[in-house]
């Protein structure tokens, strides 16, 4: 079986991410997602009963065995004051972050 991450797509989606790895790493990490591509390929080719519904095949998770929701309560924060004189840049007590520009992706 051909990888189906080539080195040239790889180098791409390296450079989209913006990331940065030495050659030794690179090659590392396409084999392993390599790796990993192949072994869901394997799973994809178990069959299954087409009456399974797709959300729950292979996980039995009936509602009365799930955990009851946790109630949407709202807790202060003990120490706002020591949060807010960490940040590099505050205005009326709320944090400012740099503004990050984006361009559209091809």
């Amino acid at each position: 079986m051909t990888d189906e991450i080539t080195p040239e797509l790889f180098a791409k989606l390296v450079n989209l991410a913006a990331f940065a790895f030495d050659p030794k790493e690179a090659e590392y990490l396409r084999t392993e997602l390599n790796k990993q591509l192949k072994a869901i390929r394997q799973l994809e080719s178990v069959a299954l009963d087409a009456e399974v519904p797709l959300a729950s095949r292979g996980v039995t998770y009936a509602p009365e065995s799930r955990p009851p929701l946790r109630a949407d309560a709202w807790t202060p924060c003990e120490n706002p004051d020591e949060i807010l004189a960490q940040a590099p840049q505050v205005v009326d007590r709320y944090i400012i972050v740099p503004n990050i520009p984006h361009t559209e992706l091809e």
